[in-house]
């Protein structure tokens, strides 16, 4: 169990990197990874819709339906909540980047 979950946090943060960058296919893979619970990850469609909404918004058509799937899943808050996250990771990203 300790060996999948060190393998999720790298997953995690090897993505997260890729994600500062820009690389709209992390905002995807980091979409998977929290809404299915990869290598031992915690399940949180909050975190998922967020990541998914990012890779949407730029174009990637998966992303767009799995965001549309989990959404079924989400109250109108959570969704509200993802968004709200989603629109802070691209201000906090241009101010670091500026």
């Amino acid at each position: 169990m300790a060996h999948s979950l060190q393998t999720a946090n790298f997953l995690i943060e090897s993505r997260l990197k890729d994600a500062a960058a820009g690389k709209i296919e992390a905002y995807y893979d980091l979409g998977i990874a929290y809404s299915s619970g990869t290598g031992g990850l915690d399940i949180d469609l909050i975190e998922a819709h967020k990541w998914f909404n990012l890779a949407a918004v730029n174009g990637h058509e998966r992303a767009q339906e799995c965001r549309a799937e989990i959404s079924d899943e989400m109250t109108a808050r959570e969704i509200s909540q993802a968004q709200k996250q989603a629109r802070a990771w691209l201000n906090d990203t241009m101010r670091r980047a500026a």
